[in-house]
């Protein structure tokens, strides 16, 4: 049973999984705004937080994915921008279906590390590893096998290339520079969504979904047995140990203290150029520039 559920979990992480990804895609229209991130870059928080600043309703993990759905569930959802679209989460690779979006981008290393506690605690880790714990599991999420999207480096390149990022429809948000400075990352955000911005409903909005309140959230969901979107199961999230939550700290840098000197030099390896393009320092140093990711965006 363990051995073909991981046959399973590894098809899900390959071209086998097109039909689905096809299908998840359907009934889309262009007014459709695209909430996209890699996995575990902050994309929870930033739509509960959205979702009360449109709503003006306190967001749960009952509620978030029936007013903001995830992709594969949007389907007869009400519409919840001013245009008349849905503002839809996905964590693909840029297709052309996508007209509109905002592309949320966190620190590869920091989304690595949520991943490896996640899948460690859920009993995936094992799959990747290659029988060398973290190290191996570094190499195997690097090289684009650990999730069902690919690379973090072909996932930001491919948001990057596209021709939204020429024609005004794409918003570059990058998750580090949201936590240093929340309400205007937010209003820039409610603007380009054709919203009108009230700093003291953003304000409210984000108190309302601080580290604390968001954990006290997972703990109401996790009583009632709760799904966030299509199928991540809050009851099977520990809440007694921080890298067994689904709410995490999330931290900035906290790779630093984590990663070993081999696992950061197979992430300037694979994904040195990727990380530079996107405002990240690619070895050591603390100094990401965010100018640069504007800048090559323009390009």
């Amino acid at each position: 049973m363990n051995k073909l559920k991981e046959l399973r979990f590894k098809a899900s992480r390959t071209k086998l999984r097109a039909p689905k990804g096809w299908w998840e895609h359907r009934s889309l229209d262009h007014k459709d705004v695209f909430f996209a991130s890699f996995e575990r870059s902050g994309n929870t928080w930033l739509r509960f937080v959205l979702m009360e600043i449109l709503t003006k309703d306190n967001a749960g993990f009952l509620n978030v994915n029936q007013v903001l759905p995830e992709l594969g569930t949007h389907i007869g959802m009400k519409p919840a921008l001013p245009n008349g679209g849905r503002l839809i989460k996905t964590h693909y690779q840029y297709r052309s279906a996508y007209k509109r979006a905002i592309y949320l981008i966190r620190d590869l290393r920091d989304v690595m590390l949520s991943n490896w506690a996640r899948d460690k605690e859920m009993g995936f880790s094992q799959y990747f590893d290659n029988g060398k714990d973290m190290d191996g599991y570094v190499e195997s999420f690097l090289q684009g096998k650990v999730t069902r999207f690919g690379s973090w480096q072909s996932h930001v390149n491919s948001w990057l290339n596209c021709h939204l990022a020429n024609n005004g429809n794409l918003l570059i948000v990058r998750y580090e520079d949201l936590r240093r400075d929340t309400e205007t990352g937010l209003l820039e955000m409610l603007d380009f969504l054709g919203i009108n911005g009230d700093r003291d409903l953003v304000r409210r909005a984000v108190e309302n979904n601080s580290l604390r309140a968001m954990r006290e959230k997972e703990d109401r969901a996790k009583k009632s047995g709760a799904t966030l979107g299509k199928g991540t199961l809050l009851r099977k999230h520990r809440l007694d140990r921080e890298d067994a939550r689904f709410v995490r700290s999330g931290s900035v840098g906290g790779w630093r203290e984590k990663l070993s000197d081999t696992q950061i030099d197979m992430v300037t390896r694979y994904a040195s150029q990727a990380l530079v393009r996107a405002g990240y320092p690619s070895g050591l140093s603390m100094d990401a520039q965010p100018e640069e990711l504007a800048s090559e965006v323009q390009a």
